[in-house]
């Protein structure tokens, strides 16, 4: 399991009370998201609708609910499966920087996404750079004799006795 970097999870957290347009709450970091509320409240801002029902009190079971919804609703915005954490990662404080790597994938999600107009979150996504090249370039190697292809310059291995062996002059 990867350290905790309390630098990142004030990032994270600061990010997302910007984009909620509140004020960060005082208090642990893990606290704060547990219940989920907050979690499907900043997904619903990013992307609304994307979470019909936040329970906002009751037993730890409905709690855990904003959770996995919140869950179900990054991995349809475009989270990749393997960023996500598991419910249990956050509830039970069992892997915190994997849900601080989840948030900051979705951060970066943000930006595929030109309806959101909000902060971003981490590095800036690279932007794909096609290149096209005509049959002439891409032939024009063709005549070059790679060095990686087996030619040797009249270099051989004979005389070599292998490993351990020394030369015999």
């Amino acid at each position: 399991m990867a350290p905790r970097n309390k630098e990142q999870e004030a990032e994270v957290l600061s990010w997302i009370f910007e984009v909620l347009g509140e004020k960060v709450p005082s208090g642990q970091y893990e606290d704060i998201l547990k219940d989920g509320i907050v979690l499907c409240k900043l997904i619903n801002k990013i992307a609304p609708g994307s979470v019909k029902k936040i329970q906002e009190r009751g037993t730890n079971f409905q709690l855990m609910e904003n959770v996995q919804r919140f869950q179900a609703a990054i991995k349809k915005y475009g989270v990749p499966e393997e960023e996500i954490f598991q419910t249990a990662d956050l509830f039970e404080r069992r892997n915190i920087p994997q849900v601080t790597l989840c948030l900051y994938c979705l951060g970066r999600i943000t930006q595929k996404h030109p309806e959101y107009t909000g902060p971003g979150l981490g590095p800036k996504m690279a932007d794909k750079n096609e290149r096209t090249f005509t049959e002439e370039q891409l032939r024009a190697h063709e005549g070059e004799l790679n060095l990686q292809m087996g030619f040797n310059k009249g270099a051989s291995q004979s005389g070599h006795g292998g490993f351990g062996n020394s030369r015999h002059m």
